[in-house]
């Protein structure tokens, strides 16, 4: 079965700061998000542009790059394409220190739901547009999970996440409450609300916030060890005790 989407190939070099090195073959292209490019070899074409879709039309376009901002991702997003006769490659770095995660869209039912800035770069033919959460109570207290990127392919896509990552499988209407925080990306077949803590004590004194994020199952569910939220309260905390 032929598939939408480029099939690239990559390989991820690094430990805590990680970058992925794609290869593109002549004709092949890979989009990522403005600013996240580390170098790129002979051939490679570089194009911002609102939507890399040919179909798109100006307008939608347009609102595509207005709901990409909601996510705290640029209002564009550049195409990289190898116009030469030979393999070539072109290679993005994380943001900030954690693990680069490469999803086969196929594998996981053609649609990913991730955090807000988690997407780093994925193949050509991949969709990328924002999801708001439609239960009351994610939108207004979800934090990290109000808004969420919507990624739609049938080939691979790159996130990135704080610290380490990993996946966990649940299964159908096994729960999972989470920081909100800590949630990186879940596929569709996931429900997800948030949950009150519970006790005043918990919620004034527990640490972990007012509210944790609700998982049901089916499905994977990707979970970040240090999201950049808290590594940032972190930052902020040690810089007012050295002041």
């Amino acid at each position: 079965m032929s598939r939408s989407c480029d099939e690239i190939e990559y390989r991820i070099i690094g430990q805590e700061m990680q970058a992925v090195i794609v290869t593109l073959d002549p004709g092949e292209q890979v989009l990522a998000e403005a600013g996240s490019m580390l170098y790129m070899t002979e051939g490679i074409d570089m194009q911002a542009s609102l939507d890399p879709a040919a179909s798109s039309t100006f307008f939608g376009g347009v609102f595509k790059g207005m709901g990409r901002m909601f996510t705290g991702e640029s209002f564009f997003i550049t195409t990289f394409t190898n116009r030469g006769k030979a393999g070539a490659d072109v290679a993005f770095s994380a943001p900030y220190p954690g693990k680069i995660l490469p999803l086969d869209m196929a594998a996981m039912g053609g649609k990913l739901l991730c955090q807000k800035d988690a997407f780093l770069c994925a193949a050509r033919g991949t969709e990328i547009s924002v999801a708001f959460q439609k239960k009351l109570g994610s939108g207004f207290f979800g934090g990290e999970g109000f808004i969420l990127q919507c990624l739609e392919g049938d080939g691979l896509c790159f996130v990135h996440a704080g610290g380490t990552v990993f996946e966990i499988e649940l299964e159908d209407k096994q729960p999972l409450r989470i920081d909100t925080g800590s949630l990186v990306a879940f596929q569709p077949s996931v429900d997800y609300d948030v949950e009150w803590v519970g006790g005043v004590k918990n919620a004034l004194f527990g640490g972990e916030g007012f509210f944790f994020a609700t998982l049901m199952g089916p499905g994977k569910v990707y979970l970040q060890t240090l999201p950049i939220s808290r590594l940032a309260d972190r930052l902020a905390s040690a810089r007012r005790r050295l002041l």
